[in-house]
């Protein structure tokens, strides 16, 4: 019979098991590990393979002790936390436990993050009586000898097992909002200033200025107080805006363009999702501005745009912001870190006055910070639950009662 099979599988005990099996009157030969007694066991698992067989990369939602009787194995571990790496099928699937990478060879066109899979895995040789430990929820990958035969004992852990049914989903809006917040403090990570142009003087900045804006670099202009690096930025900032039009409008047409595709041809959005990891904040020109700058720099850059370039920033702030706002915010709360409350109250006094309506300002601030959330949220389900979500058509915005 066994000629028929790569690998035999059985359980020999198991509280789901329910038929029963014939190879159940192995169970009295099994001695239960002294370590493991008190343990309810979910189940235990004969395994037998012909020929050499390698398992798919999944975990399980039991502790798990596998035990080598005869032959040899080769198993693979990873983390949980390695999951964004292993790209798991969608949660809501048959298979949600599986990853969809193959490990032997490993598309990374598709699956650009499968590349840091290696650096996160350990790797264990089981003989004949050897056992290992795999925790609840870690990733492996067996790879077993010709004629392997083995036993494992799964049973729940005890934080399973103390997790109470009617918190679930109040457990499920924790975990999710903190594995936001961590991809979030990830994105914002401070990058090089690499990108920037090379403008460390004013008269290179007039060279793309006209009319009223060069009286504004006189010797009096704020502008001359800036930090080299901080010239830069603002630099960077008004050739931006400057050029805005046409920039909105290419984003714009990539919008739709994604929508469209999201609408029409759902295998190749998941496909393009899973291919394209780059940092949201690298795509947002605002965002790699503004990052590298100190907030303290930061804010001097910011009211000398109020007293030489008002309309500018009122532009950055209310049409170009998009997910950079969530930068600026951080930003403000550094400069509210290192100044006085009438350092502060007196820097978002001048700051609001460039807008004809305040509101409109921090509308703006607010629904660019939403976007980014989404967009980091989208990132969480992709790398954790293998889903794949689109944008609401608008964002509603609730107030604590």
């Amino acid at each position: 019979m066994f000629e028929q099979f790569r690998e035999l599988g059985a359980s020999l005990f198991g509280t789901e098991n329910k038929e029963g099996c014939s190879l159940q009157v192995l169970e009295g030969d099994i001695q239960e590990p002294i370590f493991l007694r008190g343990k309810s066991f979910s189940s235990i698992n004969f395994w037998m393979n012909k020929g050499h067989l390698r398992s798919s990369t999944h975990y399980d939602p039991h502790h798990n002790l596998l035990c080598v009787v005869s032959g040899r194995k080769k198993v693979t571990l990873w983390p949980p936390s390695a999951s964004p790496f292993l790209y798991p099928l969608p949660v809501y699937g048959e298979a949600s436990n599986h990853s969809s990478v193959s490990v032997e060879e490993p598309d990374y066109s598709i699956y650009t993050r499968a590349r840091y899979m290696k650096e996160y895995s350990e790797t264990v040789i089981l003989n004949c009586s050897d056992v290992v430990f795999i925790p609840e929820g870690w990733y492996h990958q067996v790879d077993s000898d010709d004629l392997t035969i083995a036993v494992n004992f799964w049973w729940k852990s005890r934080i399973m097992t103390q997790m109470l049914e009617h918190m679930d989903a109040y457990y499920l809006r924790r975990i999710m909002s903190r594995l936001v917040d961590q991809e979030m403090s990830i994105m914002a990570q401070k990058s090089p200033f690499g990108h920037l142009k090379d403008c460390t003087d004013i008269q290179h900045m007039a060279k793309t200025l006209t009319g009223f804006q060069l009286f504004n670099l006189q010797k009096d202009s704020p502008l001359r107080t800036l930090e080299p690096s901080t010239l830069q930025a603002l630099y960077e900032l008004i050739s931006l805006v400057h050029d805005g039009a046409e920039a909105v409008s290419q984003m714009d047409k990539i919008e739709a363009t994604s929508q469209n595709k999201s609408s029409n041809q759902r295998d190749d959005t998941d496909t393009s999702a899973a291919a394209d990891d780059s940092s949201l904040l690298d795509k947002d020109p605002v965002a790699k501005i503004i990052l590298p700058v100190e907030p303290l720099e930061l804010r001097t850059m910011l009211l000398a745009m109020v007293h030489t370039f008002p309309r500018t920033l009122e532009n950055l702030i209310l049409n170009m912001l998009g997910v950079g706002a969530e930068i600026l915010t951080r930003k403000f709360d550094e400069m509210d870190q290192q100044t006085t409350k009438e350092e502060q109250s007196e820097f978002y006094k001048i700051f609001y006055s460039v807008f004809d309506d305040q509101y409109a300002a921090m509308d703006a601030l607010l629904n660019g910070k939403e976007l980014f959330s989404f967009q980091i949220f989208q990132n969480v389900l992709d790398k954790y639950l293998g889903v794949h979500v689109d944008r609401p058509s608008r964002f509603v915005t609730r107030t604590n009662q």
